[in-house]
């Protein structure tokens, strides 16, 4: 076997464990997010190492920005695994049951999902993040992380599998590999016999590959080319404040917006407050011919390749629409089902706005970047699901489970 396999192997066996722990879970939980506070310079320690290498090749601020780990952020980490904690247990809830004419009691129970693989990119709190909403579930998980991070996953992960182990649930339930070549994650990609289910979390390249080449049933997550649509009966300074923070709040998340649509009705009103907000962080607009009228030659032109990018930086495409049905059928070719906004205060435009934009999550008034598992209230996720099977959406705990039936008879035979 190789060392990918014997990871499957143990972590299968530590998921038949955890699906019958119990209350053993939120132990082994507070004692991760115990030993992440105790463990912060460790962690950080680790963490300096994969920023100063990503400088030295070239990484963005943005992305540095997603790498980086300081106090705040490790103490943000173990307040989502403790929140996690507190969040009522799935696994052996009742969905459905009924009692057959022929005597048959038959009841739908959530059961974990079993042994869960992730493929990430450069944000080292998805280790966490992700380690402890599996284990709530009663999942066991194989983590994959990119180069970037590696130092500080193998801190992250260690960190955790002693406190796991330590609070009585197999350290194997949680597992880090280490090896961050192309070959690691296409291993794990063909890992059938062992997984049940492979998220990637990251760029479009990455969720393309996994998805084109798994042999694993996969959930898409992540790719987020979300937009603001600012609708002739717009409050044009609410606009100005939603794209502001949309965009610059965390530019290198998927919830932040990429584009801004405007009914050329209010484009000469809002565009100029719009822009003015922009400016105080840098953001590089790329408008279409009329943005640029409106708001000088500055504005970098647009180009259509710019309609479907995920810029993850300050940067943000425009495009000044002639109705709301032309920035519905933008968002439908461009956007990938993410997160997207409207800013009206005509119910009309809100309800055609919310029934026929195809996303995850569509906004009426307020911004994109509340697309998250702990803004829902969910606990920590471990991904915006842009698929429709299974789970959409962020994902939680009850995204990580599925069902079997239970059928209780007295000798009935067929």
């Amino acid at each position: 076997m190789t060392v990918i396999e014997q990871m499957g192997a143990k972590a299968k066996e530590a998921a038949r464990i955890l699906s019958v722990a119990g209350n053993k879970k939120n132990k082994a939980l507070n004692a991760i997010a115990d030993a992440l506070i105790e463990n912060a310079d460790t962690i950080i320690k680790a963490n300096n190492l994969d920023i100063e290498n990503g400088k030295n090749n070239g990484l963005t601020p943005s992305l540095i920005d997603r790498l980086t780990l300081g106090k705040d952020r490790i103490e943000g980490m173990a307040y989502g695994v403790r929140k996690v904690a507190t969040l009522p247990d799935p696994v052996g809830n009742v969905i459905s049951g009924n009692t057959l004419p022929n005597g048959l009691t038959v009841t739908k129970v959530k059961v974990p999902l079993g042994v869960i693989g992730i493929i990430f990119e450069a944000r080292p709190n998805v280790t966490a993040d992700a380690a402890a909403l599996c284990l709530k579930a009663g999942n066991a998980v194989i983590l994959r992380g990119g180069k970037e991070a590696i130092n500080s996953n193998k801190a992250i992960s260690e960190i955790m599998r002693n406190a796991i182990e330590k609070a009585g649930l197999p350290k194997d339930s949680i597992q880090l590999i280490t090896d961050t070549s192309r070959n690691s994650a296409t291993e794990l990609m063909q890992l059938s016999e062992y997984l049940d289910v492979l998220i990637p979390r990251g760029g479009a390249g990455l969720i393309k590959a996994v998805v084109e080449n798994s042999k694993v049933p996969v959930i898409e997550t992540g790719v987020g080319n979300c937009h603001v649509y600012v609708d002739k009966y717009a409050d044009t300074d609410m606009a100005a404040d939603i794209i502001f923070n949309a965009k610059t709040d965390r530019p290198s998340v998927c919830n932040a917006i990429e584009t801004i649509l405007i009914h050329k009705d209010v484009a000469s009103e809002a565009l100029p407050k719009i822009k003015e907000k922009l400016d105080t962080k840098n953001v590089q607009l790329r408008g279409c011919k009329i943005t640029r009228e409106i708001l000088g030659n500055d504005v970098v032109e647009a180009e259509e390749s710019d309609y479907y990018t995920e810029f993850l930086d300050y940067i943000l495409a425009c495009k000044v629409v002639e109705s709301i049905d032309e920035a519905i059928a933008h968002i439908s070719k461009y956007s990938s089902g993410h997160s997207e906004c409207i800013v009206t205060k005509d119910y009309n435009s809100a309800n055609t706005f919310t029934s026929q934009v195809d996303s995850a999550a569509v906004y009426v008034n307020t911004s994109t970047r509340f697309t998250d598992g702990g803004e829902f209230g969910l606990g920590a996720e471990i991904g915006i699901s842009t698929q429709k099977l299974h789970a959409r959406g962020p994902m939680g705990i009850n995204e990580l489970t599925s069902s079997k039936f239970i059928i209780e008879g007295n000798g009935q035979i067929r």
